[in-house]
């Protein structure tokens, strides 16, 4: 690799499977440019493979079945601006196939299941996101996925859901009170007794306190507000659209906390929410928007979960732009001299 950085900046992406990470991870591509980052997939450290966790009987969830100290020494490394040799797993073949080698990127983002979950990996990260779909959700989610293309049976999804729960629930979940901002995917609170799933309420819980990084708000820091958008701003169908901001408190920690529940009809007219939103780290007026508006085909781009997607990922290059400041790299010389 040609252009080596001077400072590698560190982002970790933390959720279950099939709660979004992918299409997150192509906002980000989108808004730093392919060339600049390296994403790796810490299901590449499960230190056991498909049969070998059959046979001792863990899920790739459990810690038993992953490498952490591998883990902790490599992204390290990969810090620090030196290449490494990376173990692959086969998500095919459930085997684990001869290591890469990865080279450090100006920006490496490790994601998957444990990014937070051991205290030396989490100390690296200059920037860490938690997916939190809620249960219901997620399971209305996977049946329509494994029974429309897997040719799954209700009653298989369930199973295989719940088999997994009491390590998700171990060892997954409780890695959401360290990241620096939640998206949670919830059930809509406009539509009484709504089973379908199709509208979501998105909440994006930003801890306050966190260096170089300043909590978006709606209208006026520190209120509360509950904001329903004119409807002749703001094309909404049934069941409309409602926004919320306040402070709170989540994990003990003060947070802010921002949410649109229902959909965008029409993503041009997002620029209506976005021009009272505050602190978005955007560059020019409307750029929240626009970049929603060139993938309106990634899943979520028409509820708040595409929203805030963009929303964190402009917080990302703001935290990126000022590790990698002039300013900050000297400080940082003087500090290692």
């Amino acid at each position: 690799m040609t252009n080596k950085p001077d400072r590698v900046v560190l982002i970790g992406v933390a959720g279950d499977s099939g709660c979004g990470k992918s299409t997150f991870l192509r906002r980000l591509a989108d808004l730093f440019g392919e060339h600049m980052m390296t994403v790796i997939c810490l299901d590449d450290y499960h230190s056991l493979d498909r049969k070998q966790r059959k046979e001792v009987g863990v899920t790739a969830l459990n810690p038993k079945a992953n490498n952490f100290d591998l883990m902790y020494e490599q992204i390290k490394a990969l810090k620090e601006g030196k290449s490494i040799e990376k173990p692959i797993y086969n998500h095919e073949t459930g085997m684990i196939d001869p290591p890469e080698t990865v080279h450090p990127n100006h920006i490496v983002v490790i994601e998957g299941l444990h990014p937070m979950y051991d205290e030396r990996v989490r100390s690296l990260l200059d920037f860490s996101v938690y997916l939190d779909i809620d249960d219901e959700v997620k399971i209305a989610w996977k049946i329509q996925r494994d029974m429309a293309e897997r040719g799954h049976t209700y009653e298989d999804v369930l199973a295989a859901i719940n088999s997994r729960r009491p390590d998700f629930e171990a060892y997954i979940d409780p890695q959401k009170q360290y990241a620096d901002v939640v998206i949670q995917i919830l059930p809509t609170k406009l539509i009484p007794n709504d089973t379908e799933r199709k509208v979501l309420r998105v909440r994006l819980v930003q801890k306050e306190g966190v260096e170089g990084f300043e909590p978006a708000y709606l209208f006026d820091e520190g209120s509360t507000i509950d904001w329903i958008p004119c409807g002749r701003k703001l094309t909404c169908s049934y069941p409309g659209i409602r926004l919320f901001y306040g402070p709170d408190s989540y994990y003990g920690n003060p947070v802010s906390v921002l949410e649109v529940d229902g959909q965008f009809d029409r993503l041009d007219e997002v620029i209506y929410i976005e021009s009272h939103l505050s602190n978005l780290s955007t560059k020019y007026y409307g750029e929240l928007t626009e970049l929603l508006l060139k993938h309106r085909e990634y899943p979520g781009s028409a509820n708040g979960s595409g929203l805030f997607q963009v929303l964190v990922g402009l917080k990302m290059r703001a935290t990126y732009e000022k590790l990698t400041s002039p300013d900050a790299m000297l400080a940082a010389k003087a500090g290692s001299n």
